[in-house]
């Protein structure tokens, strides 16, 4: 800031000199320093005359050869020590940088771009009936993170490729373990990771798993994961979970409160018709696993259901000159199941579901329907008719943190541990676990449901 006028018509050859370096000061703050300047120019020409510009130089000059070469080298280090403070306060950012991730050099640059992008294409939410949400908080994610990093190093399927990697595995754990139930019910288990996982949370809990091939049929090819306390309906035992008579066989477990049951699907079926069924047996608590969004996956789901023009970051336009659609073509470079408007959009303009089919059975042609707008429209009223709460499991961390270049974060809900905060991220211990776990994330959902 400029020194204050003297009380003589001459300066010293010190105060010249701080008023020449203070006008070499960071850029960032010209602005300022030039208000302020011409607010003490003001200032001074009320009580004296203006000075010729020779008489500043003629004064610079005569100091400058005075000092000789000191002042240039009294300013390279001034400058080397200003990198070297910009350096430490941004390394995590440099750390996270990639050429390649819209997020972290978006972080880098500043988060104007992501927020942008974030309200353009939003997050849409199923509405509950009375507008209720989980108990839980963010506070108690990250506690529960604290315990569960630990545990989750020790899992027995190390590569769970094509199955639940890290962020869904601690949402299923963190369910279960909040909600406590007597019963849990899977229905699609593979290798037998969610079954582990389940366990973790509830270790004295039974379970019910209804999976076509046993999880120890894997185990002549690697590492699988078989429980002592599991009915298992597989091979030629399976039953599909629409085919079960649930009261008879919940009579067997003595299990008379269906709220106190927890079902787990990961069995890539509509889920429209899951939770049709799980209504229809009086079950309350359901965690989908695949929740994908819209225009992405191989089954109907809550988070394409709910996707609607009358909910906040729902609903599309298949105008390819529109800004959605150059937002997504520029995301579509960076995030792996990010989709352009090509991909969104079917024949007549048809955006829900995928490309408008209501898809089932892991995309099985003979099981998919093309449906109008208006039964998807209608489908969501139902959702929303018997929807008590509804949650989506957030990523763990932010994209610059997990380095993951699957899911758009634009179309997810805030992390648990948001970009830049590498302190938290690395005192959990999320550090030591492999990048590659971080690239499952599909929105996992937790519903709590009753009839209208």
């Amino acid at each position: 800031m400029p020194l204050p006028p003297s009380s003589s018509t001459q300066r010293s050859p010190t105060k010249m000199l701080e008023r020449a370096l203070s006008s070499r000061r960071n850029a960032l703050y010209a602005d300022e320093a030039a208000a302020e300047n011409d607010a003490v120019a003001a200032d001074e020409s009320k009580t004296k005359k203006h000075l010729p510009i020779s008489f500043f130089t003629t004064r610079i000059t005569n100091y400058l050869t005075r000092t000789g070469p000191v002042w240039p080298c009294l300013l390279l280090l001034a400058l080397v020590l200003f990198l070297i403070f910009s350096l430490i306060f941004n390394s995590r950012r440099f750390v996270c940088v990639s050429p390649y991730d819209p997020v972290s050099r978006s972080g880098f640059f500043g988060f104007d771009g992501l927020e942008s992008d974030f309200g353009s294409l939003g997050v849409p939410w199923c509405r509950s009936k009375h507008g209720k949400t989980v108990e839980w908080t963010s506070k108690d994610l990250i506690k529960g993170l604290e315990v569960f990093i630990p545990i989750y190093e020790t899992r027995p399927i190390k590569n769970n490729q094509f199955g639940m990697g890290f962020d869904h595995s601690f949402g299923l754990w963190f369910i279960a373990q909040w909600l406590k139930p007597d019963l849990m019910i899977e229905s699609g288990a593979f290798k037998g990771h969610s079954t582990w996982v389940l366990r973790q949370a509830m270790p004295d809990t039974p379970i019910i798993t209804l999976t076509p091939r046993h999880p120890e049929k894997y185990l002549k090819k690697g590492p699988a994961y078989v429980d002592g306390n599991c009915t298992y309906f597989s091979g030629k035992d399976f039953l599909d979970f629409g085919s079960i008579d649930w009261r008879k066989l919940m009579k067997k477990h003595g299990i008379t409160d269906l709220s106190r049951v927890l079902i787990f699907f990961d069995d890539h079926q509509n889920e429209l018709k899951r939770v049709r069924q799980a209504l229809k047996a009086g079950f309350r608590h359901l965690v989908f696993e695949d929740n994908y969004d819209t225009g992405t996956g191989d089954h109907y789901s809550l988070r394409q259901i709910c996707d609607q023009p009358y909910i906040r970051g729902g609903g599309h336009s298949c105008f390819k000159d529109s800004d959605e659609a150059r937002i997504r073509s520029r995301r579509k470079k960076f995030w792996e199941k990010a989709v352009d408007i090509d991909e969104l959009c079917g024949p007549g303009e048809a955006w829900w579901g995928v490309r408008g089919y209501m898809l089932d059975d892991f995309n099985n042609s003979k099981s998919n329907k093309l449906i109008s707008y208006s039964e998807h429209f209608q489908n969501s009223r139902f959702v929303e008719s018997i929807l008590d709460v509804y949650w989506e499991v957030p990523p763990v961390a932010g994209p610059s943190l997990t380095h993951q270049t699957r899911y758009d974060p634009a179309r997810a809900v805030t992390p648990v541990v948001e970009d830049g905060r590498y302190g938290l991220f690395q005192r959990l211990g999320l550090t030591r676990l492999n990048p590659s776990v971080f690239n499952g994330y599909t929105q996992m959902a937790y519903l709590q449901i009753s009839k209208q």
